[in-house]
């Protein structure tokens, strides 16, 4: 249309005006902007008022040698602000509509944080000044590891390089100037910019603990709840959490190398729909990392120490999770993007940004994919063998780029080349590889639960998604066949008899705890030497309301009920 026929260049000049515009300029905007003459040929440098406008830039990636690929951001973007909930270790529930407010029937999930202190791997501070909040928790003093002890001779010779030290934030400019004035009585320090060397190299393994953003910075996290309180019109004291909207989970991607595997097959965004994004979550497969060895299944549902319980039940868990609330799966990369372009963590970082400048209606899939801003996978041929690329589900196109990055890049249509929307485009062989190396997983991790027995334990969903991953079908459905993935449907579960099996373990389990709860009170009561406790915190009246309550399964209806069987 006219809008896309509109140069960039001029796209641009709009929104510096947009961006400083004053009411008080009324119609004469122009006279504000000007570009000066340079030894009396024009300049290049636009200027408001006299002062030259300065263009933010953005790092995507790297180009091949290294360098980084710096982006314009548009002037009047304004970076979304974050208030972390969760990280490794989360405490989530599922509620349902009646619960959470909504007339639309779908449940909502809500998390809390479990940490007080995160286990960063701060990748980027090795660029001095590049990650400012963590050479400021560095400098306050952290728990950490894999950083080089410094002395203060060498805090002497980072001070003896002028350009290199102003290169540091406040805060490490401050510690290096200190231990080598001698003001602290330690022996050694740390630097965010100096990990330990290992085997002759700088690890790439750094790590410390940060103490909770929400809570470090407590005054942002309340302004940051008042603002969403006024927006939606509560009062300070009403009843409110913050549900969950969307799930964005970042999946990390290596080229091929010696004794690893390639895992590079995904775009920088894919949406899944549920019986792939469960294949996702079911491998936990993850690409090379400075903490892992290859491409494997890797994460918490993989760990003993972590998941003591079989994981199926996790997975049943999940399953529900995503069914009852109907969120969408997502999917970012990170890493890399084929086998060629290194992204490190910047696209999981830049997908926030672009999704909290959707509305629900934009971010849709359905939407999406009817308007071209998502293509699916097809299938490849290699070396005449059909490899299950559909897998990967849907990846972002270009018009997904130029509508929604575009309210974030002066030009987005540069910041995702067309090999990076197309890996495969980078390389088929790498590509095939790839996709190999998914399909060879989820059959191997599937495998893995008919080999302990817990297979059986799974819900109906679960138990044929896993064998099909692991066999190739289930009582005669495959993948794609429309019969299996009505099992993954909110109506079709919903009206289960699995689904209603789960809620009446669930209200057993409540029956059982109110039972012992009534005969512990009532043991209380009988002790004479308990007159007084039990009149002061009215053990009469609660025990009246318990003997009351009768847990209902209906009642549970839109929760994720209770594992049934258990190993």
């Amino acid at each position: 249309g006219w809008l896309e026929a509109i140069p960039n260049h001029v796209k641009e000049l709009v929104f510096v005006v947009k961006r400083f515009y004053r009411p008080e300029w009324g119609t004469d905007w122009a006279s504000h902007f000007s570009v000066p003459k340079i030894n009396g040929r024009a300049g290049h440098a636009l200027r408001l008022d006299g002062d030259k406008i300065q263009v933010n830039m953005l790092r995507v990636g790297y180009g091949t040698n290294a360098s980084w690929r710096l982006f314009g951001l548009r002037h009047d973007f304004h970076p979304a602000v974050k208030v972390q909930t969760e990280d490794d270790i989360t405490a989530s529930i599922v509620a349902p509509a009646r619960v959470a407010g909504r007339d639309d029937g779908l449940s909502r999930k809500y998390v809390a944080n479990a940490e007080q202190l995160l286990f960063q791997r701060p990748d980027d501070a090795i660029h001095r000044g590049y990650d400012k909040q963590a050479e400021a928790d560095i400098a306050g003093g952290a728990f950490l590891s894999n950083f080089a002890p410094l002395t203060r001779e060498d805090a002497m010779e980072i001070l003896e390089d002028p350009v290199g030290f102003t290169q540091f934030t406040k805060p490490m400019r401050a510690l290096i100037k200190e231990m080598a004035e001698g003001e602290h009585e330690e022996t050694y320090f740390v630097s965010s910019a100096h990990p330990r060397i290992v085997n002759g190299a700088r690890t790439k393994n750094p790590r410390y603990l940060q103490i909770r953003p929400d809570i470090a910075n407590a005054r942002a996290t309340r302004l940051a709840d008042l603002a969403e309180r006024m927006a939606l019109s509560l009062t300070a004291d009403a009843p409110y959490r913050h549900s969950v909207d969307v799930v964005a989970a970042g999946r990390r991607n290596n080229p091929a190398e010696e004794n690893v595997p390639a895992l590079c097959s995904y775009a920088p965004l894919h949406y899944m729909e549920l019986p792939e994004l469960m294949m996702e979550f079911i491998s936990s497969m993850t690409g090379k990392s400075p903490s892992t060895t290859g491409a494997g299944p890797e994460g918490a549902m993989t760990k003993g120490p972590f998941n003591a319980l079989p994981t199926v039940y996790d997975l049943n868990a999940a399953l529900l999770s995503f069914v009852l609330t109907d969120y969408e799966g997502w999917l970012s990369s990170a890493g890399y993007v084929g086998p060629s372009v290194r992204v490190d963590h910047d696209i999981s970082l830049l997908i926030p940004e672009v999704f909290s400048r959707m509305t629900e209606e934009e971010r849709d899939a359905e939407n999406l994919i009817a308007e071209g801003s998502l293509e699916p996978i097809p299938n490849i041929e290699f070396e005449g063998e059909e490899l299950q690329a559909s897998r990967l589900g849907y990846r972002m196109t270009r018009k997904f780029t130029s509508k929604y990055f575009g309210r974030i890049f002066l030009h987005p249509h540069v910041v995702f080349s067309d090999n990076m929307l197309q890996p495969e485009q980078q390389g088929i062989d790498a590509y095939a590889a790839s996709v190999r190396t998914i399909v060879t997983t989820h059959q191997r991790v599937a495998q893995s639960y008919f080999d302990d027995g817990t297979i059986e334990l799974a819900v109906p969903p679960v138990k044929a998604l896993l064998t099909i991953m692991a066999h190739g079908e289930y009582e005669g459905m495959t993948l794609t066949s429309p019969e299996f993935r009505a099992m993954f449907t909110r109506d079709e579960v919903l009206a289960s008899d699995w689904y209603a099996e789960r809620l009446r373990s669930a209200a057993d389990a409540e029956q059982r705890l109110l039972d012992r709860s009534i005969g512990a009170i009532e043991t209380f009561l009988t002790d004479p030497l308990n007159v007084d406790a039990a009149e002061r915190l009215g053990l009469e009246e609660k025990l009246a309301r318990l003997r009351g309550v009768k847990p209902d399964p209906e009642s549970l209806r839109g929760t994720l009920g209770r594992q049934v069987r258990f190993a």
